[in-house]
């Protein structure tokens, strides 16, 4: 039960991480007075770390055993976060990204070694459930993330350029420190648990996976996967979809604030609410796909997807934010689908596909930067025409394999 419990405590904590990033982004944006491209960083050092570091972290793993490179993990997701502190006192924008890129690393770790020991801890017959109860615990900390950074990290105090032009040069310097060092106790108490859970897995016995080796197949090369359209066009998707996520969910409190002038606490709660629809989604999307394939449930999201972002575009007030929380709920059952879709009939290559896909995240490095190129050039409330094209690719994705009825949906991510 313990084992069971502390690698459980990964999932939440990976997901409490990676859904502080939307509070980071409009709080670094005014304590360190950046540009809407500048503060989308926050997203592309978060996923350029996974891209870089995948391969190395199953490297380690091969080399040492999925224990010490969960320790590993865990001791660089808590050193990323002590680093904040140095960077809240200088106000060092760098020094909060190489400190983001680090917890990133980290997380990559964790994410690799997560999965497969959830499965192998216990009946082999009850994996699948105890995957899906890990990762509930993912979506409780998504819930939960949003809503306790915008108590504790957000002042709910933003002055417009006229206001800080206004002030002595010593008073703004006060107003802008208080802001940065808003994160400095948060990220103490979130290194330090690390920590704790690292000393723990330290201590408790847990069995080492012993993978059957695979015998290299002629046909399992790179060379083969890349001439599967369905596999190519699958990465492609997945790379926009991943994109259209973070970027609508990162930029929601900017969103909200644009269009409805709703203040960044009260953002930061129907973001909450918006990541709990998220969750639930997937439950919802899980049942229906009894009675309709897996592509076609993912045509009617990808549709609706699309329709509901394209309509916050052209409208004002409250009505275009719940469009965008109605958008996070549909964007639930995305990626395990385009997964499962795009893997399917790979046979021998399955695993080499696998590797690939998980890299095609690094859509969420890049497309947030677009968003924040968008909103500089115009304004926020345009930049979300992004997301919407980024889910017409999944759309076409889906479409494309209306006729799959063979795919089983993965519980990831």
């Amino acid at each position: 039960m313990i084992p069971v419990i502390l690698v459980t405590s990964l999932f939440f904590l990976w997901g409490f991480a990676h859904n502080l990033n939307p509070i980071l982004i409009p709080h670094l944006k005014k304590a360190c007075q950046l540009s809407d491209f500048q503060s989308a960083f926050v997203d592309s050092a978060f996923f350029i770390a996974y891209f870089a570091v995948a391969l190395p972290a199953g490297y380690f793993m091969k080399r040492f055993g999925y224990k010490p490179g969960i320790v590993f993990g865990l001791v660089l997701f808590a050193i990323g976060a002590f680093l904040f502190f140095p960077a809240a006192d200088t106000r060092e924008y760098g020094l909060f990204l190489v400190a983001l890129f680090v917890i990133a690393s980290g997380l990559t770790f964790l994410e690799t070694a997560a999965n497969p020991y959830i499965s192998v801890l216990g009946n082999p017959k009850t994996a699948t459930q105890r995957l899906n109860f890990a990762q509930s615990f993912n979506g409780l900390a998504a819930t939960l993330a949003p809503f306790i950074g915008g108590q504790y990290i957000l002042s709910g105090k933003t002055l417009g350029v006229d206001e800080q032009a206004a002030m002595s040069a010593a008073d703004l310097h006060a107003y802008l420190q208080a802001e940065a060092d808003a994160v400095k106790l948060p990220y103490i108490v979130i290194g330090a648990m690390v920590l704790l859970v690292a000393l723990l897995v330290m201590r408790t016995p847990l069995p080492e996976i012993n993978e059957e080796a695979h015998g290299k197949d002629g046909n399992a090369t790179g060379k083969s996967l890349w001439h599967n359209g369905n596999f190519v066009f699958g990465v492609v998707a997945l790379f926009f979809y991943v994109g259209a996520q973070v970027g609508v969910v990162s930029f929601f409190i900017r969103f909200s604030d644009q269009v409805a002038d709703v203040q960044e606490k009260a953002a930061a709660n129907l973001l909450s609410i918006a990541l709990l629809g998220f969750m639930l989604g997937r439950f919802v999307g899980t049942f229906l796909m009894r009675f309709v394939t897996p592509a076609k449930l993912l045509a009617v999201f990808a549709l609706l997807s699309v329709l509901f972002t394209a309509l916050s575009v052209w409208v004002d007030g409250l009505f275009a934010v719940y469009a965008m929380v109605g958008v996070t709920f549909l964007m639930s059952i995305m990626f395990p689908t385009i997964f499962s879709l795009a893997i399917s009939g790979l046979g021998k290559d399955t695993k080499q596909g696998s590797s690939i896909l998980i890299m095609s995240i690094v859509g969420g490095a890049i497309v947030p930067l677009v968003m924040g190129v968008m909103s500089d050039w115009f304004t926020m409330q345009r930049a979300y025409l992004v997301p919407a094209a980024c889910f017409l690719i999944v759309l076409l994705f889906a479409l494309r394999n209306m006729n799959n009825r063979m795919a089983q949906v993965a519980a990831i991510h």
